[in-house]
């Protein structure tokens, strides 16, 4: 079996309104020293096999298809141990 992790985020140049606000609002409670937050999503997918290089090509299918609009998102896909 393997475990996967797909982290999604907005591209650099999309406008992430979520994470001002998150700032914003970290800002309001005391961390001051926040420079910027950017907001993301994180899938944890577990396979029943072990992971290799078609299996890999399988999720990361899967990002593109579903997880991740590759419109204004990129994403990353990992193993876990």
């Amino acid at each position: 079996m393997a475990r996967v992790v797909v982290d999604v985020m907005l591209k650099p140049e999309i406008l992430d309104a979520q994470g001002q606000a998150i700032q914003r609002a970290l800002g309001r409670l005391g961390f001051d020293r926040v420079q910027s937050v950017r907001q993301g999503k994180r899938f944890e997918i577990e396979l029943d096999a072990d992971l290799d290089d078609p299996r890999l090509a399988e999720v990361k299918e899967m990002a593109e298809r579903l997880l991740a609009n590759t419109v204004i998102e990129d994403f990353e896909v990992r193993s876990l141990p």
